[in-house]
């Protein structure tokens, strides 16, 4: 493949410009402000499957206390009942009279039973209530946190983005130097070397893989055409000749 000296310079502002926008993007994939963002929706999270039980248990709880005190006042009442029936003085039979105390002194300890059920319950109700209006708190407290989280994860985010939509138009401006089959060659080794298609020759040494090219190499390379895309023998990127590439004098073999 053919391209003009200055063509192939500029896949060196090309692959600069790429290496910015891997840069970037690796910014943006390591905000700190994700991980924490993702910790704190899983708090909340967690958060309210706890308060969604402990406020249904609180529903059951307190079906339970009016079921509870609604039977202590109906046996309350019976009892009322019974008792006036039997202070008034209306019910003369021995047999009958002694019946009614009977049922009078069970309603006694049925109301007992079930005023020690009611107490039982509310101690409970009130336990699950705290851990309601704990659980709510701590819900209020996770939420507010992930809120000014997500806010500068996503204000940390729309900065690197204007800064990825700078870069990205300096790509195309610098793209629109290079040939379309040399652009092509580039697009295809970068994709297959770590987003790296293009490395200058410095010194001798291919900037890409970081090898010193032979003798024999380099003196292939000062005879081929300066308009010539010459690529790395180990890592096969494209290499770009420069003043720094070490070119000028012939190299002993």
């Amino acid at each position: 493949m053919k391209a003009e000296p200055a063509a192939q310079a500029r896949l060196l502002d090309l692959q600069e410009l790429d290496t910015a926008l891997q840069r970037l993007d690796h910014r943006l994939r390591s905000l700190p402000e994700i991980v924490e963002a993702a910790r704190l929706k899983e708090r909340v999270d967690a958060i309210d499957a706890e308060l969604i039980t402990a406020q249904t248990r609180a529903s059951d709880i307190e079906r339970h206390q009016r079921k509870a005190e609604a039977d202590v006042d109906q046996v309350r009442s019976r009892a009322d009942r019974d008792t006036k029936r039997l202070e008034s003085g209306q019910i003369t039979n021995a047999k009958e009279l002694q019946n009614l105390q009977s049922e009078i002194a069970s309603l006694g300890r049925r109301q007992a039973e079930l005023e020690e059920v009611v107490l039982e319950v509310m101690e409970e109700a009130e336990s699950v209530n705290t851990d309601v209006t704990r659980l709510t708190g701590e819900r209020e407290e996770a939420v507010a946190k992930f809120t000014e989280v997500t806010a500068r994860r996503d204000t940390a985010a729309a900065e690197i983005q204007w800064d990825r939509t700078r870069v990205t138009q300096d790509r195309e401006r610098v793209s629109a130097d290079i040939p379309a089959d040399l652009l092509a060659l580039y697009d295809k080794l970068r994709s297959q070397y770590d987003g790296v298609a293009a490395a200058p020759l410095r010194y001798g040494r291919c900037n890409g893989c970081k090898l010193a090219l032979s003798t024999v190499e380099l003196n292939e390379i000062r005879a081929t055409a300066a308009d010539e895309v010459v690529r790395c023998e180990d890592c096969r990127r494209i290499l770009v000749r420069t003043e720094e590439s070490g070119l000028n004098a012939p190299v002993a073999e």
